[in-house]
């Protein structure tokens, strides 16, 4: 995969922000509601299968759960997705409303792709406060389980998560 980028950090105020890209050779989805809808539900399969299953997907309510086997409290819960389609975005932005891996709800994960000579693909987390996250003041290592866990997590479904839009589209 070429072009492919990660950062992360934490913000003053202990909130997560996080960004994978990859730089790609043709658009992966139609610049269409459709296409950032497929942006969204595709990332919660590639969830799904990183985890083989033990993380799954719960729509209800007009939100998404991510829970553990399926049942219990959510490890994370979602509100509706906002959709954006213009001719050279498109996006797909799940509000954070909390679950067990949260410390509050707030913030927000997004899956995108910009148009262009050489489009982009975007996985975003902006203003989430994750529990296992160092807190405001609080020494860095106490942060380690966010960082050596549910970051790395992140970033590896969602390097699989590009591959496999890639891979669908045969480019």
């Amino acid at each position: 995969m070429k072009g492919w980028e990660t950062w992360q950090r934490q913000t003053d105020n202990g909130a997560v922000e996080s960004e994978q890209r990859v730089v790609l050779p043709a658009a992966v989805v139609d610049f269409s509601d459709a296409g950032a809808e497929r942006l969204g539900s595709t990332y919660w399969l590639e969830v799904e299968r990183v985890t083989m299953r033990l993380v799954r997907r719960r729509e209800r309510d007009s939100s998404l759960e991510l829970l553990v086997l399926g049942k219990g409290p959510p490890l994370l819960r979602f509100g509706p997705p906002k959709i954006e389609a213009t001719e050279d975005r498109v996006a797909c932005t799940y509000p954070i409303r909390g679950g067990l891996l949260a410390r509050r709800p707030a913030g927000e994960i997004s899956f995108a792709q910009l148009g262009g000579s050489q489009p982009v693909l975007r996985s975003t987390i902006r203003g989430f406060y994750p529990r296992l996250a160092a807190r405001e003041g609080k020494s860095d290592w106490t942060g380690a389980l966010y960082s050596h866990v549910q970051s790395r997590i992140h970033v590896a479904v969602s390097r699989r998560y590009f591959m496999r839009l890639i891979s669908e589209t045969g480019r």
